[in-house]
């Protein structure tokens, strides 16, 4: 059943419902600021189960498994604010562009998602008002103060990817994400091809564009911010154990590119 939106006082977050932003170590030093736009894979009590099976919902049609773990370990780790989203990415995609067909999907990979399918335009203004804006909205006002005090801010997006799509399998264990901006993934290429144990995607599993991202676009290359995306496999962070791992190592190379850039006068 659909929403009723015609009210213009309409909710879809209610009694019961978590707020869309989550944030780590606000009050961090280091010049990295940390996203997570798909941490969670909560839904909205109004929204029921989308018309999904459980066994959907937990796979990574529903949000990006393990990055959770490794985004709030290395928010520690380098003394970095982290700003995540709690909603699964089938409410609406806050890596997407509002409009695009992969926004609010009625098929995710070859999962169908019925209670998206024929939703009207004011239920898709309501999801992007009450969980894509807020999100949004916080990371402006984050590098906005942030630019304010003149702190350098070098803005890395955290993802994670499934291990086969659509049948095919993704060889590598991580992968830098980029478009205009290539200061940042290629210094972290050159670190993470240095580690005999990886193989390293260059802009895979998919490069960043205007069309199938937001956050790089909008909130890196827009305000003109040294940028990055990174995309690890799902199968390496499953667990604690994996996730800490790869925390461990970001933390480090990170680190090592933090004294590069510094050197360069770019932070």
């Amino acid at each position: 059943m659909a929403l009723d939106t015609t009210d213009a006082t309409f909710q879809l977050l209610g009694k019961g419902d978590i707020p869309p932003v989550h944030e780590a170590n606000a009050e961090g030093a280091s010049p990295f600021l940390l996203t997570s736009d798909h941490h969670g894979r909560v839904l909205p009590r109004a929204l029921g189960d989308l018309g999904v099976a459980d066994r959907e919902l937990t796979r990574h049609i529903a949000w990006d498994i393990g990055i959770a773990g490794v985004a709030e370990r290395l928010a520690k780790m380098l003394d970095a604010h982290l700003i995540a989203q709690h909603y699964s990415r089938l409410v609406i995609d806050c890596n997407r562009p509002p409009g695009v067909a992969s926004s609010i999907p009625a098929i995710s990979e070859a999962t169908a998602i019925p209670r998206n399918e024929g939703i009207s335009a004011q239920e898709r203004e309501t999801r992007r008002r009450e969980i894509f804006d807020p999100y949004h909205g916080r990371i402006h006002a984050v590098i906005d103060a942030r630019v304010h005090a003149k702190r350098p801010t070098v803005l890395v997006s955290l993802h994670s990817f499934t291990p086969v799509y659509a049948g095919v399998a993704r060889p590598w264990h991580i992968g830098t994400l980029y478009h205009r901006d290539t200061v940042l993934p290629h210094l972290l290429l050159r670190h993470l091809r240095s580690e005999s144990d990886l193989v390293v995607g260059n802009n895979e599993p998919y490069p960043v564009s205007d069309l199938t991202d937001y956050t790089i676009p909008v909130h890196g290359e827009a305000r003109g911010l040294i940028n990055t995306g990174i995309e690890i496999r799902q199968d390496l962070i499953t667990d604690q154990s994996g996730q800490q791992q790869w925390a461990d190592r970001l933390a480090r190379i990170f680190a090592a590119i933090e004294v590069e850039l510094r050197a360069e006068g770019l932070v």
